[in-house]
């Protein structure tokens, strides 16, 4: 026997190989993840992409868009209201039972999650209400921006 086919691999070929397995490792972690993760997410649709193509009945979604104004109705269930998010271009009619969040007003911006039904409603499951760049919690409107600064402060210690 060769003195080489004693001592095993050389110490730059063990550097390789561990190489290689850590990429293989590293790809394979990447694949893991994007399969888990393929059911969770949502592609989000304005509402005149639903309108051309609407997803399928069972696919969970994203809509967004603004509250048409005047289109909010709750429903004599109590908890169910409907309202109609447009973009401008389209309409689509929304259904969504639970707690609407504080921020969700005719004319603002919204995201709905959940699933088209077979008659053109949208089911929402989620409601996400968004707010504008000038948002200003309750807490701090009248502060100045030193009492801001002190308050923030204030909460980080």
């Amino acid at each position: 026997m060769t003195d080489s086919a004693t001592k095993g691999l050389k110490p730059k070929h063990q550097r390789l190989v561990l190489l290689s397995l850590a990429l293989v490792a590293l790809i394979g972690a990447g694949l893991l993840a994007a399969w888990a993760l393929r059911n969770q997410a949502s592609y989000f649709y304005l509402p005149s992409e639903i309108i051309a193509e609407a997803p399928a009945p069972d696919q969970g979604v994203r809509l967004g868009g603004m509250v048409e104004m005047g289109s909010i109705e709750e429903q004599p269930d109590g908890t169910t209201i409907r309202f109609i998010v447009e973009d401008g271009t389209a309409k689509v009619p929304v259904s969504f039972t639970g707690i609407a969040p504080a921020l969700f007003v005719e004319g603002s911006g919204v995201v709905a999650e959940g699933k088209m039904s077979a008659d053109g409603v949208f089911v929402a499951d989620n409601l996400l209400a968004k707010h504008d760049e000038n948002y200003m919690p309750k807490e701090l409107d009248g502060m100045t921006q030193e009492q801001v600064r002190k308050q923030v402060e204030a909460t980080l210690e």
